[in-house]
């Protein structure tokens, strides 16, 4: 017996002893169904989209379901482990997922699809208490002072060192983000956190020279 047939023979002995009944079907699928639910419900609660999709977490409850199953037919028969590698190896999803929360969830969602189908139903209630836990935790860190942007127009070209002032009374971290000058025209964006932003408003419309102030939350990341 050379190294080919020893191979073989341990994959098709590892396979025989893999043998996918109905009881165990219904138990994975089942138990696989109420830790997704679990996973649906706390989506529900800690999301934080302006627009909560129900379809989104409905798909990634199913998707649990379905993926156990895919795993419990791979593990019956090595011919449909095989088509199910092929034909999963060209699906390609062109949906965007916007919010990187949804990308771990759908993530948490699969994996839990895939532990289910092997059957270690332990490892993924430990891992869903895990990640609740984590999840929590993270929640309750606070965040940073949210940084703003200053949106100054004005006619007069040298006005910046008086306005680089008013910004320096009301904020210890500024970055100016763009300047786009002319003749006898300037705008102005300075990144900046500041506590009393109606006051450096007032003070900087004030300015001889401009002709429109703004201040605009900003929700992105930043180096400040």
């Amino acid at each position: 017996m050379n190294f080919g047939d020893i191979i073989k023979k341990s994959v098709l002995e590892g396979f025989a002893d893999n043998e996918v009944t109905t009881p165990k079907v219904i138990v994975t699928l089942g138990i696989t169904f109420l830790i997704a639910l679990y996973i649906f419900l706390v989506y529900r609660m800690t999301t934080k989209n302006v627009f909560y999709s129900k379809g989104f977490a409905i798909s990634m409850t199913v998707i649990s379901v379905v993926t156990a199953g895919i795993i419990l037919a791979m593990q019956s028969n090595i011919v449909i482990s095989l088509g199910m590698v092929g034909a999963l190896s060209i699906v390609r999803f062109r949906t965007a997922i916007k919010d990187p929360m949804d990308l771990l969830f759908l993530f948490w969602s699969i994996g839990t699809g895939i532990i289910c189908g092997a059957s270690l139903y332990g490892v993924a209630a430990i891992c869903a208490l895990a990640v609740t836990v984590a999840l929590l935790l993270l929640s309750i860190i606070p965040l940073a002072r949210a940084p703003y942007l200053l949106v100054i127009s004005g006619r007069d070209a040298s006005l910046e060192s008086s306005l680089i002032e008013v910004v320096k009374k009301y904020s210890h971290a500024y970055q100016v983000k763009s300047r786009n000058l002319s003749r006898d025209h300037m705008d102005m964006v300075i990144q900046l956190r500041v506590q009393d932003g109606a006051s450096l408003l007032k003070e900087a419309a004030a300015l001889e020279g401009v002709e429109d102030a703004s201040l605009l939350s900003h929700d992105g990341e930043t180096a400040l």
